[in-house]
């Protein structure tokens, strides 16, 4: 389910980068990227942060392993990322 403000509630800045990402890929931006840019500092900025820490901060496995359980994970749900 999609919300409707999450696909189209964006602010000028947000509305232009989008419109910029679609330019350069010739498609539709990624369902999660509209998400991270609808009101960034309340939710995609922390977000993102986390996920960097995850993927990135001190660990027993690899970055590319990180990476690749999150693929896997992602494979195993049929998720687009």
């Amino acid at each position: 389910m999609r919300l409707r403000k999450v696909e189209s509630g964006h602010g000028l800045q947000q509305k232009l980068i989008l419109r910029f990402i679609q330019f350069i890929s010739f498609r539709e931006p990624l369902d999660v990227v509209k998400l991270f840019m609808y009101r960034p500092a309340y939710f995609g900025k922390p977000f993102c942060s986390l996920g960097h820490d995850v993927l990135r901060g001190p660990s027993d496995w690899s970055v590319g392993e990180r990476e690749l359980f999150g693929a896997f994970t992602a494979k195993l749900n049929r998720c687009v990322f």
